[in-house]
């Protein structure tokens, strides 16, 4: 078995990680690299490998820094099968759509702004057709705990990584006189949050290739994380202002849902709040979340059977279309407005921030990771100004960053999952440097890795 590396290495986007074993080379995700402009150019590279050569890509969750440079792949030649859980096929296929339509308009954009200084026009990084061409090419679906045949005597089996619905941990073993085993972790899930279950832990491998996002830091109890969240918003409401929640379509998206409909429904908060979800893809992916029961906590389960939407508010109105999205920019104060994306970097809550930030009434509320360099992470790093659509914005709103919510697992969690494994060997990705480093000094009896791009590893 050889793996090179080909994203999220000491950086935490851009997964990509390519496996060679029996003759095949097989692809373990595609993501996108985000943040800063530095970052976002470096999507339209070389991938590192001819996409032509790729028999097969494995696809661990549907998040766009896992999924998101799929559609460029196909652009450029692979032709192979996408394997994934039948949760991450349906988010997938929002995801690559959604990025398409975002990559066409900002080339749109930036087209218009050439063509007025007499530049050359450029073309999107991919558009709609790639991204249907790359669903196209999704062929299985597994179930957890089942394995399949990837390669002669080679087999992948998805394990529940309780990260978003349908997310995996893949170990691919190679059968006959000299056994390989490897597992890639995806995203591992944080064990106390509701909604889906805790990470399941995959039998043993001899090399562990696993994300650090948190590996340096635990997270708060979820409780405290809850009631931080209702706070922010009576305070907001009691100032007259608007609480602005930047949000990721899957699964913090839902987990929000899920906390509003609860606090309202404990009179935490009150009962017809309004809650506006401005976001089409967020929409979809709550719709596809009321399709698979069986990624969820017994408890959550439990309220669909007894005919209860665990996402439905009293107040919640969904704003798929651009004039109703407009529209909110009229809202004086009272309201929760999430929107997309949770980094800031693109989408509709933008235009909510640019409407909002300048108010020292309004609230921003952050309920997730922000990478370095995107609007997010400049606005929690303290920033006085930010510049949106050409304007420069002072930032006169209450701002509060809650951690609790992440969807990844925190260091105690990372530790105890890597302590179940023993493995020989562990690759260390997707995690900021600092982070990583912290990580890989508390691991014992496993020698440790932590490539660089490119890099290759063979056993």
């Amino acid at each position: 078995m050889k793996i090179s590396f080909h994203g999220a290495d000491r950086d935490v986007t851009g997964s990509c990680h390519l496996l060679e074993v029996s003759g095949k080379r097989i692809l373990i995700d595609c993501g996108m690299f985000q943040g800063g402009r530095e970052l976002e150019e470096e999507n339209a590279e070389e991938f590192g490998f001819d996409p032509k050569s790729i028999d097969l890509l494995l696809l661990t969750h549907a998040h766009l820094d896992h999924c998101g440079r799929i559609p460029l792949l196909v652009k450029r030649g692979f032709n192979g099968e996408i394997i994934a859980t039948s949760a991450t096929r349906e988010l997938a296929r929002v995801v690559m759509l959604d990025a398409a339509h975002l990559q066409e308009e900002e080339a749109e954009r930036n087209n218009r702004h050439a063509h007025r200084h007499g530049k050359y026009p450029v073309d999107a990084l991919y558009d709609t057709l790639d991204a249907l061409n790359a669903v196209g090419q999704f062929g299985r679906a597994v179930n957890y705990g089942e394995s399949i045949e990837i390669a002669p005597k080679v087999t992948a089996t998805f394990y529940d990584a309780g990260h978003i619905l349908g997310s995996a941990s893949i170990r691919i073993e190679k059968k006959g006189d000299k056994k390989r085993s490897v597992i890639f972790s995806g995203d591992i899930g944080n064990a106390g949050r509701p909604i889906l279950r805790k990470p399941q832990i995959p039998p043993k491998a001899d090399v562990v290739v696993m994300e650090t996002t948190y590996g340096d830091r635990n997270h708060k109890p979820i409780e405290p994380t809850i009631a931080e969240l209702y706070q922010a918003i009576t305070e907001t409401l009691a100032r007259g202002g608007n609480v602005i929640i930047p949000t990721f379509a899957l699964e913090r998206t839902q987990e929000i849902l899920f906390t509003l409909r609860e606090g309202i429904e404990q009179g935490r908060l009150p009962k017809n709040l309004p809650v506006f979800l401005d976001s089409p893809m967020a929409i979809s992916a709550t719709e596809i979340f009321r399709r698979h029961h069986e990624c969820y906590d017994d408890a959550t389960r439990e309220q669909f059977k007894g005919k209860r939407d665990p996402f439905a508010l009293p107040g919640l109105r969904f704003t798929r279309e651009t004039a109703e999205s407009i529209a909110l920019n009229r809202l004086v104060g009272g309201a929760v407005i999430m929107a997309g994306s949770g980094m800031c970097t693109g989408g509709r809550v933008r235009h909510h921030l640019r409407h909002n930030l300048w108010r020292r009434d309004s609230s921003v509320v952050f309920v997730g990771y922000a990478a370095p360099g995107t609007l997010a992470r400049i606005l929690i790093d303290g920033a006085k100004t930010v510049r949106l659509f050409g304007d420069e914005i002072p930032v006169n709103a209450h701002l509060y960053t809650i951690n609790g919510f992440s969807a990844h697992a925190d260091r105690d969690e990372l530790l105890a999952w890597h302590r179940a494994l023993k493995p020989k060997h562990t690759i260390l990705v997707h995690g900021e440097e600092k982070a990583m480093s912290s990580f890989a000094k508390a691991l014992e009896k496993t020698q440790v890795t932590m490539p660089h791009q490119g890099d290759v590893f063979e056993w």
